[in-house]
This record gives C-alpha cells, sequence and structure tokens, in this order.
C-alpha cells in the first residue's frame, strides 16, 4: 500500500498515467531537443486544515518577471540527473527546502513555454516534513506563500486570465495574489487529476494586473520558465 496519505493518492495514481497528463499539457506540446529544459516543483502539504501548496513570489526589483506567482524551480543543469533532482535542487536554492522532507508524487509531462524558449517538466511532491522556508535567494525571491487548495478550488477564486498579447488562459486569485500562466494551466490541471477542481464560470475574466504582468522578449537570457 502506498504510503502517501489517501488525499493525495488519486492524484499519484493519475499522474503514473501518461495519456492523463498528455491532457494536461495539451495545449502545450513540447519541442523536445530543440527547447531548453527546465522543472518547477508543485510543492502540497497536509496540515490538520486540508491541503496546501506552497509558491514562490519573484522579486519586484527583477528584470524580468518581477512579482510573479511561480512554483520553485528553473533550467536544468547538465549536472542534474533529470527534472526531479533539478526541481529538487531550485528549491533548495530559492526557498531554503530540504529535499529529505519531500516524497516525489510523480511528474506531468513537459509543457512548452514558448515565449521562453522553454520545456517545463512540474514534479509534483507531497511535503511530508514541512519546516520553515523563505525567501533564500532574495534577487529572485521576495516571499513564499502558503494557499490553501480550499482557496485555489474556490469557484468565486476562478477567472480567465486576459494579456495585452491576445493570451487567454486560466487563472487563480486568492487575496491581493493573481495567479496565471504556466503556473496556473498546471495548477489547474493538477487539480483535476487529484480530484479536488469543483466548476467555476468560465465566462469570468479578469485582466491581469500589471504588479505581475512584468514581462520580456524570449530572446533575452535569464527568463523564469514560469511565464504564459
Amino acid at each position: 500500500m502506498s504510503s502517501v496519505p489517501e488525499r493525495f493518492r488519486a492524484l499519484e495514481r493519475n499522474l503514473a498515467h501518461p495519456e492523463m497528463g498528455d491532457q494536461v499539457v495539451a495545449q502545450r506540446p513540447a519541442m523536445g531537443a530543440s527547447a531548453r529544459q527546465a522543472a518547477v516543483l508543485a510543492l502540497l502539504s497536509l496540515p490538520s486544515d486540508g491541503p496546501t501548496l506552497t509558491v514562490l513570489e519573484r522579486a519586484h526589483t527583477m528584470r524580468n518577471h518581477a512579482g510573479q506567482i511561480a512554483f520553485p524551480g528553473g533550467g536544468v543543469d547538465p549536472t542534474d540527473a533529470g527534472p526531479e533532482d533539478a526541481a529538487l535542487r531550485e528549491a533548495d536554492e530559492e526557498i531554503a527546502l530540504d529535499r529529505a522532507s519531500v516524497q516525489l508524487l510523480g511528474t506531468l509531462p513537459a509543457a512548452h513555454v514558448a515565449v521562453s524558449g522553454f520545456d517545463v517538466t512540474t514534479v509534483v511532491g507531497w511535503w511530508r516534513s514541512p519546516h520553515e522556508v523563505y525567501a533564500r535567494d532574495r534577487a529572485e525571491v521576495e516571499a513564499v506563500h502558503h494557499i490553501p487548495v480550499d482557496h485555489l478550488v474556490d469557484p468565486d477564486n476562478r477567472r480567465v486570465a486576459l494579456h495585452p498579447s491576445g493570451y487567454r488562459g486560466p487563472a487563480f486569485i486568492v487575496d491581493d495574489l493573481f495567479i496565471w500562466g504556466l503556473t496556473a494551466h498546471m495548477l489547474d490541471g493538477i487539480l483535476d487529476l487529484a480530484g479536488w477542481a469543483k466548476p467555476w464560470n468560465r465566462t469570468r475574466q479578469a485582466d491581469i494586473p500589471s504588479r505581475f504582468l512584468r514581462d520580456r522578449s524570449r530572446r533575452e537570457p535569464g527568463r523564469s520558465p514560469n511565464t504564459h
């Protein structure tokens, strides 16, 4: 029997079926060898009041993706054993996450982010031994946020994000945070795979607030994989 809590078992089972993950990333097919490879960590914990997702807020002073809400992550280095290793390494570097405190549940297939040129693999982990995390690299991370899943699945907090470029995609509004782009797209899929998603009004739209909109051309180095 799996050692994973019952609340996460459906997610673990569904992540093991490639065809279900393929549905999540169908609108963002990976480019393969022609793309730069990156990995991010969707980190779920299970306090007594229900599942919680940990995300970071990019530093507001960054030249690129300032203020955006993202999963910890970044480019896969040649020394990384794979995307899982890369996601855990980046989470350590960005928010001081102890990789030994995380049990991996599975991965989603790589999704392509056209504006940055990355193929991004989302690694999903159960944070079985939560500990204090913080903005370890203040040049990149403004803050760390722990968001109850109940808030994410609340239909009142769901929108379709509208980008000036014409991009439209899922969004989550939780207190003063606006989650959009790749992070929201993968989060939307994870909630479905876990069986937690609730029906919501997909005609409700929202312009992305300027605080979360800062972006630059894919030709510029140093971009995050977490943009739209």
